[in-house]
């Protein structure tokens, strides 16, 4: 398997959840998944945004935004020698709030043994950050700061 892909159902609104994804400086305060990301440029995040990437067990990486509709998805790509990976973001409203499909393709001549190095760490990653968004957004809807058990933003 070259994409790992979980759908995770959200009670908070569609909009509010698109918001919490594109604040990616802030990934590292509800998901365990990221030690830190730092925006490459200001303005609005959308379309051509990088960022830098630090995740435990990983190498740091820049993400490039490839495809951005707002409130509905976002899609970006980094890449290194043999091997390029793209990460898709998506949310789509339900009756009780939202689904967020959130998914990670592996490409390129070094994918498989990137997937054999890596490949239960990126589903781990994928279903953590699933889990971790949901708890997070349920929390805001519920007028909390940040769900239990999350870290605090570090002090640039």
């Amino acid at each position: 398997m070259s994409t790992f892909n979980i759908a995770e159902d959200i009670l908070a609104e569609p909009k509010t959840v698109f918001t919490v994804l594109c604040d990616v400086e802030r990934w590292p305060n509800w998901t365990p998944t990221m030690t830190q990301v730092r925006r490459l440029e200001g303005g609005a995040f959308g379309l051509g945004s990088r960022a830098e990437v630090q995740q435990p067990k990983l190498k740091t990486a820049v993400w490039t935004v490839s495809e951005f509709e707002p409130d509905r998805n976002f899609t970006w790509r980094t890449g290194a020698a043999g091997v390029r990976m793209t990460a898709a973001h998506e949310v789509e409203a339900t009756r009780s709030g939202c689904r967020v499909t959130l998914s990670v393709d592996v490409e390129g001549w070094l994918r498989g043994i990137v997937l054999l190095l890596y490949g239960r760490l990126i589903n781990e990653y994928v279903a953590m950050e699933a889990r971790s968004l949901a708890s997070h957004c349920e929390a805001l809807t519920r007028g909390q700061k940040q769900a239990p058990g999350y870290r605090a933003a570090a002090a640039p």
